[in-house]
């Protein structure tokens, strides 16, 4: 027998999308960072895992849809050619639900309970962001529909910075203390971009 669902689970996993973005070009790595192994599972694997706990919505969003094709998902290509600020554009623009939660594809540790506690503060929001103590995760973040025309406007501009539009925007930032609790030393946030980099992670984290 399946245990009921915590409370405001049910509300984010029908009412939010879940958008994996996937444009990245890995140059630093020199191979496709989403397809790394690490645990047993490509980062992107542990991504997506991590969202179908979370979401009954998932889209991806990118230019690379050859490449994930076989995982069955729906594929939204990018409106603008914006880097990671294009794609946040086309998942609030191509979501049906009001809110969408973005994550890039390459996260080594997503974690399932800081997405429900992000979602949870939507209301009375546009965007839910964490902001540590190396800055704004604005790509691990929540958002909703109102921030369509801002995004729109910077990226006619021509302005790619990913939060440079939070002040046209009703914003909450969460600071480290208040998910220290959910993700001790903050590895949701981690992000590895280099061979070395990777390394270091195997040799801290062996499986």
């Amino acid at each position: 027998m399946s245990l009921p669902l915590a409370p405001g689970v049910s509300d984010v996993r029908q009412n939010i999308t879940g958008i994996i973005l996937i444009g990245g070009k890995s140059r630093r790595m020199g191979k496709d960072k989403a397809f790394l192994e690490f645990a047993g599972k490509s980062l992107f694997e542990r991504v997506l895992e991590t969202f179908r706990e979370c979401f009954d919505r998932i889209m991806l969003v990118g230019d690379r849809e050859e490449r994930f094709a076989h995982y069955g998902l729906p594929f939204m290509k990018d409106i603008f050619h914006g880097g990671a600020l294009g794609g946040l554009y086309t998942g609030l623009y191509r979501a049906a639900t009001e809110y969408i939660f973005v994550s890039p594809c390459d996260l080594p540790f997503p974690s399932k309970d800081v997405i429900r506690y992000l979602c949870s503060l939507r209301h009375g929001f546009d965007a839910v962001v964490p902001d540590t103590a190396h800055g704004f995760e604005p790509l691990f973040a929540l958002y909703s529909r109102i921030c369509l025309g801002p995004i729109r406007r910077q990226l006619e501009k021509g302005n790619l910075c990913v939060y440079d539009f939070y002040p046209e925007i009703l914003a909450r930032y969460i600071p480290d203390e208040e998910l220290g609790h959910l993700d001790p030393g903050g590895r949701c946030f981690l992000n590895v971009n280099t061979p070395e980099e990777f390394a270091r992670l195997e040799a801290e984290f062996p499986t």
